[in-house]
Protein backbone atom coordinates (compact mmCIF):
# COMPACT_ATOMS: atom_id res chain seq x y z
CA UNK A 1 0.00 0.00 0.00
CA UNK A 2 1.08 3.33 -0.81
CA UNK A 3 -1.70 5.74 -0.27
CA UNK A 4 -0.81 8.67 2.23
CA UNK A 5 -1.12 7.75 6.11
CA UNK A 6 -3.55 9.35 7.67
CA UNK A 7 -2.60 11.28 10.98
CA UNK A 8 -0.90 15.38 11.30
CA UNK A 9 2.92 14.64 10.83
CA UNK A 10 5.53 16.79 12.28
CA UNK A 11 9.50 17.08 12.72
CA UNK A 12 10.28 18.34 15.79
CA UNK A 13 14.13 19.64 16.48
CA UNK A 14 15.50 18.76 20.09
CA UNK A 15 18.84 20.28 18.93
CA UNK A 16 20.32 21.85 16.00
CA UNK A 17 23.98 22.47 16.77
CA UNK A 18 27.44 20.76 15.63
CA UNK A 19 29.44 18.93 18.33
CA UNK A 20 31.04 22.04 19.39
CA UNK A 21 27.70 24.54 20.07
CA UNK A 22 26.21 21.21 21.22
CA UNK A 23 25.96 23.39 24.90
CA UNK A 24 23.86 26.04 24.01
CA UNK A 25 22.03 25.28 20.41
CA UNK A 26 21.39 21.35 21.61
CA UNK A 27 23.24 18.33 19.57
CA UNK A 28 21.45 17.48 16.80
CA UNK A 29 18.65 15.30 17.05
CA UNK A 30 14.61 15.66 15.97
CA UNK A 31 11.85 13.30 16.31
CA UNK A 32 9.21 12.65 14.39
CA UNK A 33 5.74 12.93 15.31
CA UNK A 34 2.15 11.15 14.83
CA UNK A 35 -0.67 13.62 16.01
CA UNK A 36 1.61 15.38 18.11
CA UNK A 37 3.20 12.11 19.86
CA UNK A 38 6.59 10.76 19.36
CA UNK A 39 6.42 8.11 16.94
CA UNK A 40 10.59 7.62 15.80
CA UNK A 41 13.40 9.70 17.39
CA UNK A 42 16.38 10.36 15.62
CA UNK A 43 20.22 10.22 17.24
CA UNK A 44 20.35 10.32 21.24
CA UNK A 45 22.70 13.28 22.29
CA UNK A 46 22.85 14.29 26.07
CA UNK A 47 21.74 17.52 25.57
CA UNK A 48 19.19 16.38 22.64
CA UNK A 49 17.92 13.68 25.19
CA UNK A 50 17.50 16.03 27.80
CA UNK A 51 14.95 18.53 25.51
CA UNK A 52 13.10 15.59 25.19
CA UNK A 53 12.67 14.32 27.92
CA UNK A 54 11.23 18.05 28.85
CA UNK A 55 8.86 17.95 25.74
CA UNK A 56 7.26 15.00 26.32
CA UNK A 57 7.97 14.10 29.57
CA UNK A 58 9.52 10.86 29.18
CA UNK A 59 12.37 8.92 27.60
CA UNK A 60 12.02 8.02 24.10
CA UNK A 61 10.25 4.53 22.83
CA UNK A 62 12.11 4.27 19.45
CA UNK A 63 15.21 5.32 18.09
CA UNK A 64 17.17 5.51 15.07
CA UNK A 65 21.29 5.76 15.01
CA UNK A 66 22.98 7.51 12.74
CA UNK A 67 26.54 7.01 13.31
CA UNK A 68 28.34 6.91 16.52
CA UNK A 69 29.92 10.56 16.97
CA UNK A 70 28.93 11.02 20.87
CA UNK A 71 27.01 14.33 19.96
CA UNK A 72 24.47 12.00 18.46
CA UNK A 73 24.72 9.24 21.35
CA UNK A 74 26.11 10.94 24.47
CA UNK A 75 22.37 10.10 26.16
CA UNK A 76 22.44 6.40 26.02
CA UNK A 77 24.08 5.87 29.41
CA UNK A 78 21.17 7.77 31.13
CA UNK A 79 18.44 5.94 28.86
CA UNK A 80 20.17 2.43 29.82
CA UNK A 81 19.29 3.99 33.74
CA UNK A 82 15.87 5.12 32.84
CA UNK A 83 14.72 1.89 30.76
CA UNK A 84 16.59 -0.95 32.95
CA UNK A 85 15.72 0.05 36.07
CA UNK A 86 12.08 0.78 34.91
CA UNK A 87 10.15 -2.97 34.86
CA UNK A 88 7.67 -1.47 32.29
CA UNK A 89 10.19 0.31 30.09
CA UNK A 90 12.95 -2.94 30.21
CA UNK A 91 13.66 -4.31 26.92
CA UNK A 92 10.75 -2.40 24.97
CA UNK A 93 12.91 0.48 23.68
CA UNK A 94 13.34 -0.06 19.77
CA UNK A 95 16.67 0.85 18.58
CA UNK A 96 17.33 0.64 14.94
CA UNK A 97 21.17 0.40 14.19
CA UNK A 98 22.74 0.57 10.48
CA UNK A 99 24.42 -3.05 10.66
CA UNK A 100 27.64 -1.75 9.86
CA UNK A 101 26.97 0.58 12.70
CA UNK A 102 26.30 -1.46 15.08
CA UNK A 103 30.00 -2.99 16.38
CA UNK A 104 31.35 1.08 16.66
CA UNK A 105 27.62 1.29 18.30
CA UNK A 106 28.61 -1.74 20.96
CA UNK A 107 32.54 -0.58 21.46
CA UNK A 108 31.45 3.04 22.15
CA UNK A 109 28.51 2.58 24.37
CA UNK A 110 27.67 -1.53 24.67
CA UNK A 111 30.97 -2.96 26.29
CA UNK A 112 31.50 -1.29 29.56
CA UNK A 113 32.58 -3.80 31.88
CA UNK A 114 29.46 -4.83 34.54
CA UNK A 115 27.08 -1.89 33.54
CA UNK A 116 25.14 -1.88 36.98
CA UNK A 117 27.22 -1.83 39.18
CA UNK A 118 25.30 -4.88 41.11
CA UNK A 119 25.96 -6.78 38.62
CA UNK A 120 23.59 -8.71 36.36
CA UNK A 121 23.02 -6.71 33.18
CA UNK A 122 24.09 -6.15 30.09
CA UNK A 123 23.89 -3.36 27.93
CA UNK A 124 21.29 -3.93 26.08
CA UNK A 125 19.29 -6.11 27.82
CA UNK A 126 17.39 -2.11 28.39
CA UNK A 127 16.78 -2.13 25.09
CA UNK A 128 15.21 -4.29 22.08
CA UNK A 129 18.06 -3.57 19.59
CA UNK A 130 17.62 -4.16 15.85
CA UNK A 131 20.07 -4.57 13.07
CA UNK A 132 18.82 -2.98 9.81
CA UNK A 133 19.77 -2.61 6.59
CA UNK A 134 18.65 -0.35 3.54
CA UNK A 135 15.24 -0.25 5.13
CA UNK A 136 12.93 -1.20 8.13
CA UNK A 137 9.69 -1.74 9.22
CA UNK A 138 8.26 0.74 12.27
CA UNK A 139 5.12 1.33 13.43
CA UNK A 140 3.91 -0.93 11.02
CA UNK A 141 5.23 1.10 8.15
CA UNK A 142 8.69 0.41 5.92
CA UNK A 143 11.50 3.23 5.97
CA UNK A 144 14.57 3.15 4.11
CA UNK A 145 18.20 4.23 5.00
CA UNK A 146 20.88 5.28 2.96
CA UNK A 147 24.63 5.82 3.39
CA UNK A 148 25.86 9.30 3.43
CA UNK A 149 29.33 10.59 3.49
CA UNK A 150 30.59 11.68 6.79
CA UNK A 151 34.01 10.56 7.97
CA UNK A 152 34.65 6.42 7.14
CA UNK A 153 32.78 4.15 4.67
CA UNK A 154 29.72 2.60 5.72
CA UNK A 155 29.49 4.16 9.63
CA UNK A 156 27.01 7.31 8.80
CA UNK A 157 23.63 6.87 7.50
CA UNK A 158 20.39 9.03 6.75
CA UNK A 159 16.81 7.98 7.31
CA UNK A 160 14.10 8.70 4.92
CA UNK A 161 9.99 8.45 5.60
CA UNK A 162 8.77 8.59 2.23
CA UNK A 163 6.42 10.66 1.17
CA UNK A 164 7.28 12.92 3.89
CA UNK A 165 11.20 13.40 5.63
CA UNK A 166 14.52 12.98 4.35
CA UNK A 167 17.04 12.96 7.31
CA UNK A 168 21.02 13.38 5.90
CA UNK A 169 22.70 13.35 9.35
CA UNK A 170 26.16 14.55 9.28
CA UNK A 171 27.43 14.15 5.91
CA UNK A 172 29.21 16.35 2.92
CA UNK A 173 26.80 16.77 0.34
CA UNK A 174 25.35 13.44 -1.24
CA UNK A 175 23.69 14.94 -4.53
CA UNK A 176 23.41 11.46 -6.30
CA UNK A 177 21.67 10.17 -3.42
CA UNK A 178 19.33 12.68 -2.67
CA UNK A 179 18.25 12.28 -6.47
CA UNK A 180 16.91 8.97 -5.32
CA UNK A 181 15.82 9.19 -1.74
CA UNK A 182 14.00 12.47 -1.67
CA UNK A 183 12.39 12.17 -5.14
CA UNK A 184 8.85 12.76 -3.74
CA UNK A 185 8.83 15.89 -2.35
CA UNK A 186 10.24 15.48 0.80
CA UNK A 187 10.95 17.94 3.21
CA UNK A 188 14.98 17.31 3.62
CA UNK A 189 16.58 18.40 6.77
CA UNK A 190 20.41 18.61 5.66
CA UNK A 191 23.42 18.89 8.00
CA UNK A 192 24.66 22.42 6.98
CA UNK A 193 26.87 25.10 8.48
CA UNK A 194 28.14 28.72 6.92
CA UNK A 195 31.15 27.19 6.01
CA UNK A 196 32.23 23.39 5.24
CA UNK A 197 34.51 20.92 6.66
CA UNK A 198 36.18 17.45 5.29
CA UNK A 199 32.87 15.92 7.27
CA UNK A 200 30.18 18.45 7.28
CA UNK A 201 28.43 20.55 4.20
CA UNK A 202 28.56 24.68 4.15
CA UNK A 203 26.53 26.28 2.20
CA UNK A 204 28.58 27.08 -0.67
CA UNK A 205 29.10 22.88 -1.10
CA UNK A 206 25.32 22.86 -1.46
CA UNK A 207 24.54 25.67 -3.49
CA UNK A 208 27.77 24.34 -5.64
CA UNK A 209 26.44 21.16 -5.74
CA UNK A 210 21.85 20.99 -5.58
CA UNK A 211 19.46 22.20 -8.21
CA UNK A 212 17.83 25.21 -6.86
CA UNK A 213 14.39 22.99 -6.56
CA UNK A 214 16.39 20.70 -4.19
CA UNK A 215 17.60 23.96 -1.97
CA UNK A 216 14.32 24.95 -1.68
CA UNK A 217 12.98 21.97 0.04
CA UNK A 218 16.03 21.83 2.08
CA UNK A 219 15.87 22.50 5.99
CA UNK A 220 19.26 23.05 7.41
CA UNK A 221 20.75 22.21 10.95
CA UNK A 222 23.93 20.99 12.71
CA UNK A 223 25.57 25.01 12.23
CA UNK A 224 28.70 26.03 14.27
CA UNK A 225 26.82 29.03 16.48
CA UNK A 226 23.13 30.81 16.63
CA UNK A 227 24.91 33.80 14.32
CA UNK A 228 26.08 31.37 11.90
CA UNK A 229 22.34 30.57 11.62
CA UNK A 230 21.05 33.62 11.39
CA UNK A 231 23.66 33.99 8.13
CA UNK A 232 22.50 31.35 6.70
CA UNK A 233 18.61 32.58 7.06
CA UNK A 234 19.83 35.93 5.34
CA UNK A 235 21.42 34.48 2.82
CA UNK A 236 17.11 32.90 1.89
CA UNK A 237 17.49 29.22 3.00
CA UNK A 238 15.42 27.55 6.33
CA UNK A 239 16.64 26.86 9.15
CA UNK A 240 15.42 25.02 12.52
CA UNK A 241 16.28 26.34 15.68
CA UNK A 242 15.75 24.54 19.13
CA UNK A 243 12.23 23.07 19.93
CA UNK A 244 11.01 23.99 15.93
CA UNK A 245 8.16 21.75 14.70
CA UNK A 246 8.00 21.73 10.72
CA UNK A 247 4.82 19.76 9.19
CA UNK A 248 5.50 17.47 7.19
CA UNK A 249 2.90 15.20 4.57
CA UNK A 250 1.52 12.85 5.18
CA UNK A 251 3.98 9.83 4.51
CA UNK A 252 3.16 7.25 1.39
CA UNK A 253 5.77 4.19 3.26
CA UNK A 254 4.08 0.95 2.95
CA UNK A 255 2.48 -0.64 5.29
CA UNK A 256 1.56 -3.59 6.85
CA UNK A 257 -1.14 -5.57 6.49
CA UNK A 258 -2.74 -8.26 8.30
CA UNK A 259 -2.81 -11.81 6.30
Amino acid sequence: MNNPVAGRWTLRFHGVGNAAAAATLGSAMATIERDGEPWLTIDCGAEGLEAFIAHYGHAPRALFVTHTHFDHIGGFERLFSIAYFDAELRGRTRVYVPASVLPLLHQRIGDYPNVAAEGGANFWDAFQLIAIGANFWHDGMRLETFEVRHHWPGTAFGLRLPGSVVWTGDTRPIPEKLKFVADAGELIAHDCALHGNPSHSGIDDLEREYPPELLDRCLLYHYASEDDGEALARRGYRIARQGDAFALASPTASQATQA
